[in-house]
């Protein structure tokens, strides 16, 4: 009877309303930025969470997972895409896997998949993992294929097409660099990529509600995990119109798990920068290796392994990533020396915000907190 009463409320709920901005400022301010992305309807929903030395300093859900059931969304609960930042889980796992002498980082990718079609150039698994292989991005609609693709099958996409260039001289930002990357993982290890990553990485850092999606699901309304009871509602995937919000097409991620396939929640996202921050899990020289930018021709590429390296505007060093899928955009910014953590997931095809996150997340750099 609760909960009827409940969706009965947010049925009838109205809209927020903009909030001004004048003489606020530190979490206040990124406070209302957050709240005002929904109430200009730039954003269907949103879940933002901030971790200052490990401390919870913000942690909140904006508008919607559901717009048409109005089921507002809950940062701890919530379910979204996480798009790219899967590639930190993934560089985290396969830092594990040299760790254990599974796989070497600069070995030739042929020693792990030696059917894969020969290109005019070898290619290492550190090539993969820093996107200087010279594996090709997506065509067309490719970022949106709805086919049920395993790991392996993926790979018929794009495996008789050359090298882009010479791998090691160029960097090509793409997802399917770690289609590649997890298929030598897995044909190394012995073990599924996902059944990898869940034993090793996740578990181990109390991800309870992080997840692959399951095959033939195109809303995380259907994606849970019977055994995953802990995770009480998902967000709706949408696509920005002119007017409103539509739900994005159907899409399956499943084969492109490592690189911009899981679900998370935004609390979880922050307990896995919060994981990195404090380099859990890994010996500090794997971190280095995985958090150091690589450099070609004398420049750095501001990629690591799995995770960009990088300064934002204010010359502030971050590590982590921006995210962006069919029905997701995602941040997960690191600053090591300022100990924050910074996990903003949106139900949303790139809204076209990050401006406005970017503002908020210079408000918490002012915050007292």
């Amino acid at each position: 009877m609760g909960n009827l009463i409940a969706h009965i409320k947010n049925l009838f709920s109205t809209p927020p309303k903009v909030k001004p901005l004048d003489v606020l400022n530190g979490l206040e301010k990124a406070d209302v930025l957050f709240h005002n992305l929904v109430a200009e309807k730039k954003v269907p929903g949103l879940a933002v969470t901030i971790l200052d030395r490990g401390e919870k300093v913000l942690q909140k859900g904006y508008g919607f997972a559901d717009l048409e059931k109005r089921i507002q969304v809950d940062p701890k609960h919530t379910v979204f895409r996480i798009a790219s930042i899967s590639k930190c889980i993934t560089g985290l796992a396969l830092g594990k896997m040299v760790e254990d002498g599974i796989v070497y980082l600069d070995e030739s990718f042929y020693t792990y998949v030696p059917d894969y079609p020969k290109k005019k150039y070898d290619f290492t698994l550190r090539q993969l993992a820093s996107h200087t292989a010279g594996i090709r991005g997506y065509r067309g609609k490719e970022f949106a294929l709805n086919q049920d693709y395993s790991i392996k099958s993926g790979i018929e996409i794009f495996k008789n097409d050359p090298l882009f260039f010479e791998p090691g001289t160029s960097y090509l930002y793409n997802s399917f660099d770690f289609v590649l990357l997890s298929l030598a993982m897995q044909e190394a290890s012995g073990i599924s990529f996902q059944h990898y990553v869940k034993n090793t990485i996740l578990m181990h850092l109390g991800l309870k509600n992080t997840f692959p999606p399951q095959k033939n699901v195109s809303s995380s309304l259907s994606t849970t995990p019977k055994i995953n009871s802990q995770v009480e509602d998902k967000t709706e995937f949408y696509t920005k119109t002119s007017l409103s919000f539509k739900k994005a097409v159907q899409v399956n991620n499943a084969y492109k798990l490592a690189g911009g396939g899981y679900l998370s929640t935004c609390e979880d996202v922050a307990q896995l920068g919060q994981a990195i921050l404090e380099r859990k899990l890994l010996k500090a020289v794997t971190y280095d290796e995985l958090l150091t930018s690589q450099i070609i021709d004398g420049k750095p590429t501001y990629y690591g392994l799995g995770f960009q390296v990088s300064q934002d505007d204010h010359g502030r060093a971050f590590v982590g990533h921006v995210g962006s899928s069919v029905g997701a955009y995602t941040n997960l910014f690191i600053y090591p020396e300022h100990h924050k953590v910074v996990a903003i997931l949106i139900n949303c095809t790139d809204p076209k915000v990050q401006i406005e996150l970017d503002l908020a997340i210079d408000a918490i750099f002012d915050s007292k907190a």
